[in-house]
């Protein structure tokens, strides 16, 4: 049967539909990634000592590397603005400056290397970078963005292990749905949505693909990706500017258990787009600390899930339970 599912989160519903998984394929298959990559490529723009495309040259970097994005979608304000239509001609031409940093972070010199691949003291570092990068962001930008686009299937530009961080000084349109979400949500019933949940979740088990004693990673009820999961902390915790160093420990724990699982689910490197959402600068105690996973693969490490059609045009829908899905990542780490 087929059901809708409320994301209390985004505000939406999603439609699951688990008998469709059965339907014949004849779409598109992208042929995994060629393994054994080498250390350091000549030709690549991140790996250490390699000239970038804005020119620049990087460093010999022995861990994490942080740079400005050469080509950044969120520039710095310098008096200017675009000519644009005027806005008092037309309520529907509405336009606003924005500005903010856009920055690269390098997980680790080794071209081969992921984030999921990495030991485990290295996945550390990659956390310890994040949460100082929010420290340091934070207090001059009303947003910071902090995620990884994972495989050319993502249309990611480069195979060496990085993620970005776009800080700007509005709350981009996602978050902002979130921030009102879990206002109303703290309003109403006088605690945090995101841990609420992710007690109720914990005590339920069928979602949970991992946990340890501070946080767990599930398939939300939620989800519209075939194995979309929400990475939540068990605690009260607004931001990762508010991780001490054991919650940070606890939290890379998680992460390289997920991407593990991830990796193994179908043989491949699985590709994905993953983000963390936290309290911004102007932000409430209404918020809790959380990140998001969307990988595509639905089938094998060829056949892939595509938001078209109706996922456009109408609502979200996927082919497969989230319980289903939960479970065969968890089977995969047992």
């Amino acid at each position: 049967m087929s059901e809708r599912r409320w994301d209390p989160l985004s505000e939406r519903w999603v439609i699951v539909s688990p008998g469709r998984v059965r339907r014949p394929w004849q779409g598109d298959e992208a042929p995994p990634a060629a393994p054994g990559l080498p250390a350091r490529e000549p030709d690549c723009h991140l790996c250490p000592g390699n000239r970038r495309a804005g020119g620049q040259r990087n460093p010999d970097y022995p861990g994490v590397f942080v740079f400005d994005n050469d080509f950044p979608a969120l520039a710095g304000a310098d008096g200017s603005a675009p000519a644009l239509e005027d806005p008092a001609a037309s309520p529907l031409l509405r336009h606003a400056p924005v500005t903010g940093r856009c920055r690269v972070l390098c997980y680790h010199p080794d071209h081969h290397q992921s984030l999921a691949t990495l030991p485990p003291a290295r996945q550390r570092e990659v956390v310890g970078a994040w949460i100082d990068q929010q420290r340091e962001l934070g207090p001059a930008h009303a947003w910071v963005q902090i995620f990884e686009n994972r495989g050319r299937m993502m249309g990611c530009s480069s195979d060496h292990p990085h993620g970005q961080i776009w800080a700007s000084d509005h709350v981009p349109s996602l978050p902002a749905t979130e921030d009102a979400a879990q206002a109303r949500y703290l309003s109403s019933h006088g605690r945090p949505l995101l841990l609420d949940y992710a007690e109720r979740e914990a005590a339920l088990g069928t979602r949970v693909v991992t946990a340890n004693e501070g946080w767990l990673a599930v398939v939300p009820w939620w989800a519209a990706w075939p194995f979309e999961t929400l990475l939540l902390p068990r605690m009260p915790l607004g931001g990762l500017e508010d991780l001490d160093a054991a919650g940070a420990d606890r939290l890379a724990e998680v992460l390289g258990r997920l991407l593990g699982a991830y990796d193994a689910l179908f043989g491949v490197a699985m590709p994905y787009s993953m983000g963390w959402h936290g309290r911004g600068r102007d932000q409430g105690r209404h918020w809790q600390l959380h990140a998001h996973f969307y990988p595509p693969l639905l089938r094998s490490a060829t056949v892939r899930k595509f938001m078209v059609g109706y996922e456009m045009l109408a609502e979200a829908q996927r082919d497969l339970t989230p319980e289903q899905a939960a479970a065969r990542l968890r089977e995969v780490l047992a």
